[in-house]
């Protein structure tokens, strides 16, 4: 994959604290992410943040990429495609780690659209391959059988996107709950199909106040046998 952004931190004081991966959507290239790009970099100045064009072209022409085919997709294609699309973005996040010395609990994956498809399936596919996960727009291609235990999955969505409706992000944290997942969801009333400020500053918000559940349970087991009060570490 071609990387079409990467702002790494001007020091050099060895490898980045954080690594935040940008995945576009249907159509896009990895240099629409920058908006997200510029937010994440104002609020983590010193964080790797990368955006990789998708592997194939998009099918209805222009310079636009595609991660899977849309092209008479219904709900098994729609599993299908995603499922080989996911081994190749797979290798290249861990490759993208190595390269930049970064492990997977500081990394966040940020996808809109189709993009935040293959986040969701990968964090099921590969639990812990990053920390977080935030998805913008964008659903399963199947709800998963089990949560992900290391990965923490924040859902934003336009409540008026007819591309992928809300709904599915809805029954997807419900599910997640009943899994006993850790995850968020975020609405925003009169946004569409867009990665819109509104829902970037979401994004942040959570990045930057949400205590994944796992850090709790950690940080409790070690209060209940030392008697110190849980400490809150650095997000993502």
């Amino acid at each position: 994959m071609r990387l079409a952004l990467e702002w790494l931190p001007d020091d050099d004081a060895g490898p980045p604290p954080q690594l935040l991966i940008l995945l576009h959507g249907v159509g896009g290239r990895g240099a629409l992410m920058r908006p997200l790009a510029e937010a994440l970099r104002a609020q983590f100045p010193r964080a790797a943040i990368v955006a990789p064009d998708a592997p194939h072209p998009f099918e209805a022409g222009g310079p636009g990429r595609q991660w899977f085919s849309l092209q008479d997709l219904d709900d098994a294609r729609r599993i299908e495609r995603v499922n080989e699309a996911l081994g190749p973005l797979q290798a290249w996040v861990e490759a993208t780690q190595r390269r930049l010395g970064v492990g997977p609990q500081p990394t966040a994956i940020c996808g809109f659209s189709q993009g935040a498809i293959l986040g969701l399936e990968l964090a099921s596919r590969a639990d812990g391959i990053a920390g977080r996960v935030l998805a913008f727009a964008g659903r399963y291609a199947r709800l998963p059988d089990a949560a992900p235990q290391r990965t923490t999955l924040h859902l934003l969505h336009g409540a008026d996107d007819t591309v992928i409706p809300a709904d599915h992000a809805r029954r997807a944290l419900q599910h997640l709950g009943v899994l006993h997942g850790d995850a968020t969801l975020d609405v925003a009333a009169g946004i569409g199909h867009e990665l819109h400020a509104s829902l970037i500053d979401s994004a942040l918000h959570r990045l930057t106040h949400h205590i994944p559940y796992r850090t709790w349970r950690a940080a409790m087991g070690q209060a209940e046998s030392s008697g110190a009060a849980p400490r809150i570490g650095d997000a993502p």
